[in-house]
């Protein structure tokens, strides 16, 4: 029969945290619980004595794992299993690492997650950002869990999120856009307006041989996009002559340079470029988005507005939705139906279609 105490100190007063007594193989076995709930200490020294007559291992050593010690066993997960991109979880790593270090995981629960929360509210994060660290801490807590490193799960909830953002483009804001850009970022930027595809990760990494003019196909490899999944589109006639004419201007500059240029998106010699980017893959173009949006008219605007957009004209083009999610690489319906943006055109549309029916 296990029992329940605190410890004192050596001025004869109680500790805060409950200790538990129990029995396994005749030996006494004493082991901190990490909370001040008497009512929590007494389910632990029961789940302790439950495993102690089914024979279960008694993890000697949970109250005394730290979090980095679980921070690393995720990571390792994340490495192996290969569920997860390691530079994109190491920017959640970030503030949980700075506000965890060194705790002991039995200690943490609820009362710890709402003061992470509290923190980085303070620190300007939005709830969606939080909720998104908060996931890698469960998952953490988890895999601590099925390793024998935590004796129970605790329960940390979610955020409410505010809406999804609205932004997308009408078609004469992106003809607006798109002709205050370089030639080679036209051509960017209609991919991104056609296929919903991903600005950094999928259409300024493509390469040449990506490219199938002949056919009028363009492919993403597996592996390369955030699903892990590769995509073929099939090019509309108006990116064909753009790819066409972005090929040649790559295959222009690789003889001038005398050298191979496998990027279909290079630095071209053109504006301020740098000397030495010139050939290189080109990574981002913040700069020249925002000067063309704010000569535009519609400053603000973001690349990933394109994700909407692609969404809803394919939709509104009659595309059957689970092709459309192929197309621009959405694997759940209901992050698709985020996308799926209904813009007051539509909305006006839908008063003009009532008013012939009346009138009919």
């Amino acid at each position: 029969m296990g029992s329940l105490y605190q410890q004192k100190g050596r001025d004869g007063t109680k500790g805060r945290i409950w200790w538990v007594k129990y029995y396994a193989g005749g030996r006494p076995i004493r082991q901190s619980t990490g909370t001040d709930n008497k009512e929590q200490a007494r389910r632990f020294l029961k789940e302790r004595e439950g495993r102690v007559a089914t024979g279960q291992p008694i993890l000697p050593r949970a109250d005394r794992v730290r979090y980095e010690e679980i921070a690393k066993d995720l990571r390792q997960h994340y490495k192996a299993t290969g569920s997860r991109d390691l530079k994109e979880a190491g920017w959640r790593f970030t503030h949980l690492d700075a506000f965890f270090a060194g705790r002991r995981v039995a200690s943490l629960g609820p009362a710890e997650a709402t003061a992470y929360v509290l923190q980085r509210q303070r620190q300007g994060a939005a709830n969606g950002t939080i909720n998104r660290e908060l996931a890698v801490l469960n998952r953490m807590l988890r895999v601590a869990y099925e390793s024998g490193k935590l004796l129970r799960l605790p329960v940390i909830r979610q955020l409410k999120e505010r809406a999804p953002r609205q932004g997308f483009f009408e078609a004469d804001q992106f003809e607006a856009v798109r002709r205050r850009l370089p030639e080679d970022l036209q051509v960017v930027v209609t991919l991104l307006h056609t296929f919903g595809w991903r600005n950094q990760s999928e259409v300024l990494t493509l390469e040449r041989r990506q490219v199938d003019l002949d056919a009028g196909t363009l492919r993403l490899d597996p592996g390369t996009t955030k699903n892990d999944e590769g995509r073929e589109v099939y090019l509309t006639p108006d990116l064909k002559g753009l790819l066409t004419a972005q090929v040649a201007r790559v295959e222009a500059l690789q003889r001038r340079l005398g050298r191979i240029l496998p990027w279909l998106f290079p630095h071209l010699p053109h504006g301020n470029v740098p000397r030495r980017l010139v050939g290189e893959r080109r990574r981002d173009f913040r700069k020249a988005w925002k000067t063309a949006c704010t000569h535009a008219g519609v400053p603000g605007m973001l690349r990933h507005d394109f994700r909407r957009t692609a969404v809803r004209n394919m939709v509104n083009a009659g595309v059957v939705e689970r092709v459309a999610m192929t197309v621009t690489g959405h694997k759940t319906r209901a992050v698709f139906d985020r996308y799926h943006i209904v813009s007051p055109s539509d909305l006006q549309d839908v008063a003009r279609k009532l008013a012939g029916a009346r009138r009919a």
